[in-house]
């Protein structure tokens, strides 16, 4: 009898959560999003950072055995880091989720990461180019460069398109209908939308297509569109250098990045007097909500469409 109790108290130690516990269901999590919520690498990456920040505070602490006082304490130490008001609210939601994943796991009888209010969050007006800074921008990259073809049919297809980094660069040969004038662009959760290019995009794509592009895949044997100097695809972050090195030669400011380009897209469409709606099918933004930033930003349609119909403008 002595010995069975021996080996259940042996049981009883074997589960006692502990900091490889906690990693454990960590590693667990992040498996859980990429196979059965099929996440893009981008989200479960964010995921992971998120939760590798939670990981750092919780140190010895037993998540089970955690009270909601402590994880007011953590949101706490949070805005200690001086992050971003978005910043928090994501880590958060990173947090209700890694607890959902608990509870259905049984490790958890409760979710008391439900309980944490959400970040209010200030509404951040995105950075946003004029025409003439946009204009300054895409005439950077000088013709006597190796790569002049490639990088501005790659800073054209970003402003004409609205598309974001990854969509630009995951794009392949098979998505771009140049004679048709649209692309196809593949965005977050699979999702599928159709692009309008412009002439001079079209002009831009298709020069860099039958001429850079040609002498490193001449039988089209690689899928992407962009590709790197050694025949590969152009990643994400070179995409990102290539935009803050030209910002430098066109003598913008060092914030801009790629997703300038995608929020100038959409508030000189506004300012010309794109309907909202539209706008949001061609950013492919799953909610209307988060489009009406641009409204925000364009201040002169607004004050047009006031003196214009307004009775007493």
């Amino acid at each position: 009898m002595a010995k069975r109790q021996t080996k259940l108290q042996k049981v009883k130690v074997k589960k006692k959560p502990t900091r490889q516990n906690s990693a454990r269901w960590l590693s667990q999590f992040i498996e859980y999003l990429r196979t059965e919520c099929r996440l893009s690498e981008n989200s479960v990456v964010a995921y992971q950072r998120d939760l590798k920040r939670f990981s750092l505070w919780l140190g010895t602490k037993s998540i089970p055995k955690l009270t909601i006082r402590e994880l007011a304490d953590f949101v706490g130490w949070l805005n200690e880091q001086d992050l971003a008001s978005s910043t928090m609210a994501r880590h958060i939601v990173s947090l209700k989720m890694f607890f959902r994943f608990l509870q259905l796991e049984g490790i958890l009888d409760d979710n008391l990461a439900e309980l944490l209010g959400s970040q209010k969050l200030w509404q951040r007006v995105p950075d946003v180019l004029s025409p003439k800074a946009v204009e300054r921008f895409l005439n950077a990259p000088a013709e006597s460069d190796k790569f002049y073809l490639r990088d501005r049919a790659l800073l054209e297809m970003l402003y004409a398109t609205g598309c974001r980094v990854s969509e630009v660069s995951n794009m392949q040969l098979r998505d771009v209908r140049l004679s048709e004038g649209f692309c196809k662009c593949i965005g977050k959760g699979n999702k599928q939308r159709m692009v309008h290019l412009g002439e001079v995009a079209i002009d831009a794509v298709q020069r860099y297509w039958q001429n850079y592009r040609a002498e490193i895949d001449p039988d089209e044997a690689l899928p992407w569109l962009f590709l790197s100097r050694t025949g590969r695809q152009l990643r994400r972050e070179a995409i990102w250098e290539l935009v803050k090195k030209y910002a430098l030669i066109a003598d913008l400011p060092v914030s801009i990045s790629p997703h300038s380009l995608r929020h100038s897209f959409a508030t000189h469409l506004l300012a010309g007097g794109a309907d909202l709606r539209q706008v949001q099918e061609m950013l492919g933004h799953a909610s209307i909500a988060t489009t009406q930033i641009y409204t925000h930003v364009d201040q002169s349609r607004l004050k047009k469409v006031h003196s214009s119909f307004h009775p007493r403008a």
